[in-house]
């Protein structure tokens, strides 16, 4: 049994998706051109808990394994050449 819901928020900017504290499960992520890049901090100002680059136009699934990034709140600090980016949390 899950022991709560996962819930999924879509950004197409930086900034703090105001979630509150949450696990991150998954990342869906739609890149431009150029060098895509992601980076996740726990909270803002926080320590970077996850930084990622990705190919150029396509469409990538990320898949934290176990019981996810634990983090304050989610705070996308770098989201360069990515058209958005959903998140699953719960």
């Amino acid at each position: 049994m899950s022991d709560s819901d996962v819930k999924s928020k879509r950004i197409t900017a930086t900034g703090s998706l105001a979630v509150g504290p949450a696990r991150i499960r998954q990342i869906q992520i739609k890149t431009g051109s150029g060098t895509p890049r992601l980076t996740v901090t726990d909270g803002s100002g926080g320590t970077t808990v996850l930084d990622l680059d990705f190919n150029a136009s396509d469409t990538h699934s990320v898949n934290i394994p176990s019981n996810g990034i634990r983090v304050s709140d989610i705070h996308v600090s770098t989201l360069t050449n990515i058209t958005a980016a959903t998140f699953f949390f719960n």
